[in-house]
């Protein structure tokens, strides 16, 4: 009896341990040991690129925003396609997505079955386990019926064209690394599950209730999220949590929601203090509420966004984060009472005087006002960079093409990837009626078109054949 009373009490005194490691080690995998260093090398990339378009003719393709100027350049980016996965800043610069892989193309726009997904599908693109650079070759819109679970090292490039993914889900990121997603709709995301879901090739898994999130990364590193627009989710639109870093977010138009981004578990969730997210040059935009995003613990480095008014506020807070706030633009709105950036959530003042939260080179705009604490009080910190950030009078450069370029974008008129027969112009979702609420909560499939079907096939094997794309990507 004592011997198997011993056997238990180690047994136990080692399923503690075990449990609580995770919970002790503060250093994630992919986390930067140095993060002023990194938020100093995002200037200086900023203060190259306006240099050198200040240096040149203002008509040629330089904007001054280091990320698009990297590859929006080069004329035949549409053959060089891959060169995106070396423009990244920031905390996710690491990310590569698919760069080593193969080219797949989305040839089928439907999501019927999330165990079995057909060969063309995206579902069935991004559960593969070898890289991927996965592209559209028409107009789609994408309607899941559970969530997209990503395996790692996938692109998703929506470059010249319109790709709408809406309905169950929608995009989930767990405990994968490198994956990039540009030039994508997402929204009208509502919460799934109680369901079956691959996740690759090999697995499948039952799903409990999702939260209906937009994009959800969940204990995943060496994430890019670029030139996406983003709206109207049942939670986030983009939630960071589990020990989750390498983050860059950027580029991306938000709107019309209530609960923005959350980065962080909770309070005690001790890793996500290895957190590292870069937010740059996002234009936050037309009825949004609060959560800009709400931070738990880690590093964030917000820096060259447009805030547009918010309602209740633009970045708040626990659990001691860094917030690193550096030439934004906030637009306070009319409610007098609503004109704080910052919201120390659920935290007395007595807790939160320590935190590190600091404002530089930003601009105030109807009356806002960043309420600064710990080390960014301190005039010497900021004297201590030898790279200031640009200056936010800048910004309206800097975010000019903030969201989706391109076909269905925000004024900005760059052209389709694929030069097929019809020029570019694609068919299928321009021709329906807009996405509604409605919509999003329907278990219908919308089926596309006959047209959008032809133009499909047609892009798809003119690319296999002036690429040289092994078919055998699609079998």
């Amino acid at each position: 009896m004592f011997h198997l009373t011993c056997i238990l009490l180690v047994y136990l005194l080692v399923s503690f341990f075990t449990l609580g490691r995770p919970m002790l080690n503060l250093t994630l995998t992919g986390q930067h040991p140095d993060p002023e260093a990194v938020v100093q090398l995002v200037h200086r990339s900023v203060n190259a690129s306006i240099a050198r378009r200040q240096m040149l003719d203002e008509s040629t393709c330089l904007t001054g925003n280091p990320i698009d100027d990297c590859w929006k350049c080069d004329p035949d980016w549409p053959n060089n396609r891959r060169r995106l996965a070396d423009c990244a800043i920031g905390f996710g610069q690491y990310a590569i997505g698919g760069k080593n892989g193969e080219f797949y193309i989305v040839t089928d726009s439907t999501d019927d079955d999330a165990v079995n997904p057909r060969p063309g599908t995206l579902r069935y693109g991004v559960i593969q386990e070898v890289p991927l650079w996965i592209v559209f070759p028409s107009n789609m819109l994408i309607k899941l019926s559970q969530e997209l679970i990503f395996n790692s090292y996938k692109t998703l490039d929506g470059r010249g064209a319109n790709v709408h993914i809406v309905g169950g889900g929608c995009i989930t990121l767990q405990y994968i690394s490198n994956v990039i997603i540009h030039n994508i709709h997402i929204h009208h995301c509502h919460p799934s599950g109680d369901a079956n879901v691959r996740s690759s090739p090999t697995h499948y898994g039952y799903r409990t209730k999702s939260d209906g999130d937009g994009i959800s990364i969940f204990g995943s590193k060496d994430i890019w999220i670029d030139h996406c627009s983003l709206s109207r989710c049942k939670d986030g639109l983009i939630d960071a949590v589990m020990g989750s870093t390498g983050i860059t977010i950027s580029n991306n138009y938000f709107s019309h929601h209530d609960e923005v981004m959350l980065l962080g578990h909770s309070d005690s969730y001790k890793p996500d203090s290895g957190m590292q997210v870069t937010i740059a040059f996002n234009h936050f935009g037309e009825k949004l509420v609060q959560r800009m995003p709400r931070c738990r613990r880690g590093y964030i480095h917000v820096v060259n966004n447009d805030f547009t008014q918010w309602e209740m506020y633009a970045i708040g807070g626990s659990g001691s984060p860094t917030i690193n706030s550096q030439g934004n633009r906030y637009t306070a709105p009319t409610n007098p009472y609503a004109k704080e950036v910052t919201k120390r959530v659920e935290t007395g003042e007595g807790e939160w005087k320590d935190w590190n939260w600091r404002s530089e080179g930003d601009i105030m705009v109807n009356g806002a006002f960043f309420v600064a604490s710990g080390e960014g009080v301190e005039v010497s910190y900021e004297k201590a960079f030898s790279v200031e950030p640009k200056s936010a009078v800048l910004i309206d450069q800097l975010i000019m093409h903030a969201g989706v370029l391109g076909v269905g974008g925000r004024d900005n008129n760059l052209g389709k990837w694929d030069t097929g027969p019809n020029g570019g112009g694609g068919t299928g979702f321009d021709s329906g009626p807009d996405y509604t609420d409605d919509m999003a909560w329907s278990r219908r499939l919308l089926p596309p078109s006959a047209a959008f079907t032809f133009f499909s096939i047609l892009f798809a094997m003119s690319y296999f054949l002036t690429c040289n794309i092994p078919l055998t990507i699609l079998l």
